[in-house]
């Protein structure tokens, strides 16, 4: 696959030339984002890593195969195929017990400590994926040694998108329970909510071996039984108080220039299945690196364990 050159201006800004994201004149120059192949490098002797294509595959193997005894509903099938490589002992183990996570667990990068309250920091958050786009996503925030947060659709981990959360721990993000399917959970059953939080709960912890304890209710809808159900399964509630709306406007300098907005303390909603909203990142790390801001994940940002079934931020209106 051909890979693009980007212009001499986003050299400039890799550099740390970049001016700020402004509404008048033209606008800074934006990384061309490809879903598979190589990614687009920012610089003529910069290496860049591989860009893992995501192929979303359904919730079940094939058909007439049953999930495993205590697995939840929607879990891989018996006999379905692993996602580890065949011939290794992970692939057998997978292959022999589909409940047992796949390979061997990412060991999370090490905790920073950044206190919050006297550093300048923004929480980027990523809905709905893992994506087509979010390998190249976060080759970006790795070479700003930025962290984000991740809230994970459940349908959209099987296959490839275990790769890519896993990569996530590694690399020190958070991963957040953003339901199965997508729906508007106060429209569910007390068992159809569970049953959305739960088997995404089960099988990104199968995936990466970790035990989430955020979740962000899809479109921001939630309520009192939504509350008690993420409660029951220890997850706090995150809602955000910056919208791109980066789902609407499929334009990076309309999506950057939203983000930009963000003060200190700011939970900034995007989507990471988008092009263009990949494509403003780089345009956002480097306005923030020039007014000092840190680039912090749920935790860091609030600096404690967050009380399961609660909403933040507490003044979101939601």
């Amino acid at each position: 696959m051909r890979v693009r050159m980007v212009s001499m201006a986003l050299l400039l800004a890799a550099a740390g030339c970049a001016s700020p994201i402004t509404t008048t004149g033209a606008p800074p120059p934006t990384a061309t984002i490809a879903p598979t192949g190589r990614a687009t490098p920012i610089g003529p002797n910069e290496p860049t890593a591989p860009i893992v294509p995501i192929v979303p595959a359904g919730p079940t193997g094939p058909p007439g195969r049953t999930a495993p005894a205590g697995a939840p509903a929607g879990a891989p099938a018996a006999g379905a195929p692993s996602a580890t490589a065949s011939g290794t002992a992970g692939a057998r183990k997978a292959e022999a017990r589909p409940d047992w996570p796949v390979g061997d667990f990412p060991v999370p990068r090490p905790a920073r400590r950044i206190n919050c309250e006297r550093v300048r920091c923004v929480a980027l958050t990523f809905d709905d994926g893992p994506g087509a786009y979010t390998a190249a996503l976060l080759d970006m925030l790795a070479r700003h040694r930025g962290r984000a947060t991740f809230f994970v659709v459940g349908q959209m981990v099987p296959g490839d998108g275990e790769r890519i959360l896993r990569r996530m721990v590694a690399e020190g993000h958070e991963l957040g329970n953003h339901s199965w399917s997508h729906p508007e959970l106060p429209g569910l059953s007390e068992a159809g909510i569970r049953e959305q939080l739960n088997r995404t709960q089960w099988i990104v912890k199968r995936a990466t071996g970790v035990t989430m304890d955020l979740m962000r209710p899809p479109y921001g809808a939630t309520d009192a039984r939504v509350a008690a159900e993420s409660r029951h399964l220890g997850l706090a509630q995150i809602l955000w108080d910056v919208d791109t709306l980066d789902w609407r406007d499929r334009d990076s300098s309309i999506v950057a220039r939203r983000a930009a907005e963000a003060t200190p303390g700011s939970i900034v909603l995007m989507h990471d299945i988008h092009a263009s909203t990949v494509q403003a990142v780089p345009r956002l790390l480097h306005h923030f690196a020039a007014r000092g801001y840190r680039l912090v994940t749920l935790s860091e940002l609030y600096g404690r364990r967050l009380v399961s079934g609660r909403k933040y931020p507490v003044d979101s209106g939601f």
